[in-house]
């Protein structure tokens, strides 16, 4: 029978898999505890980053339903960062820290329960954030819509000089 304090901790880690949009998986060996806690900093309110047991994560992962995805990953020493908003800022920041700091080495993860491995981790950092995106596609769609008006103002006005140039015209031959 389990002990209550490990059954604890696997319900605490099925419960924030199930909870947070992604989950990427890393390898902490040779980061000192002032960089880990540096790391944790710069990740944000959003993006929890938690040391784990291996053993008890592949429990946590198989009553979290996704342990196809994670469970290959978790050989080594682990840690998982749990993201709970812009999976594209944490994914940045897991990044720069690794470019800094490279015993940091991401490992892959879960993202809307689709396995992403670590290249796909670094292709979501390379995206811009879901703000400078949505402002982006909020323009683009400003533009089709004066150029739509721009459209629309031309015909009257185009056919009101056409008019105009008939009836000179007519006056022209008229006189």
């Amino acid at each position: 029978m389990a002990r209550p304090d490990k059954a604890a901790a696997v319900a605490e880690l099925a419960d924030e898999l199930r909870d947070s949009n992604a989950a990427v998986l890393t390898e902490y060996r040779g980061l000192t505890v002032a960089q880990v806690s540096e790391l944790r900093r710069s990740l944000g309110q959003s993006t929890r980053f938690r040391i784990v047991k291996n053993t008890l994560t592949k429990i946590a992962v198989k009553e979290a339903g996704v342990d196809e995805q994670i469970s290959d990953l978790l050989e080594g020493p682990s840690a998982i960062a749990f993201v709970h908003g812009d999976v594209v800022e944490a994914a940045k920041g897991l990044r720069d820290f690794a470019k800094a700091n490279s015993p940091l080495v991401i490992k892959g993860g879960v993202v809307d329960g689709k396995s992403i491995s670590a290249e796909q981790v670094t292709k979501l950092a390379d995206l811009e954030s879901r703000e400078v995106l949505l402002s982006k596609l909020a323009g683009a769609l400003k533009a089709k819509q004066g150029q739509a008006a721009a459209v629309f103002q031309a015909l009257p006005s185009k056919t009101v000089r056409l008019a105009q140039a008939l009836a000179d015209k007519r006056n022209e031959e008229a006189a």
